[in-house]
């Protein structure tokens, strides 16, 4: 069983940063895609960004592209979330997921990722 846990979240005034991880646990992590989602009450979690572990390819919502990296550290089996520029509207719980080999297409669908992490909150003040 995979598991995945989020740190980072917190407090920022906009226009700041933050860094999320996520570490795996449970078993290795080859050829898994991993996946930032975000979910505020009464919406469906929202694609953020997605790595590939294998070949680095990386996918951004177009409300972040720019003011957030994804990246991996393999020997450790984390993700990270750079997030610049912070807005008010990035306010959200933010989820790691990953799965095994997802297609391109599919990366930004919260269905297709099978293991999740128990989130982290990121606030943004205005």
């Amino acid at each position: 069983q995979v598991q995945l846990a989020e740190s980072g979240g917190g407090l920022v005034q906009a226009g700041g940063s933050l860094k999320l991880s996520c570490a795996a646990s449970g078993r290795t992590f080859s050829s898994y895609t991993m996946g930032w989602f975000r979910q505020t009450p009464g919406k469906e979690r929202e694609f953020v960004a997605a790595i590939t572990w294998s070949g680095g390819n990386t996918r951004y919502a177009d409300s972040v592209k720019g003011r957030f990296t994804i990246s991996r550290d393999n020997a450790k089996y984390t993700v990270y979330l750079q997030m610049n520029s912070l807005k008010p509207e990035d306010t959200a719980v933010y989820y790691c997921a990953g799965n095994r080999h997802i297609l391109a297409v599919a990366v930004s669908s919260a269905a297709t990722y099978d293991y999740w992490g128990q989130g982290t909150q990121v606030t943004v003040s205005s």
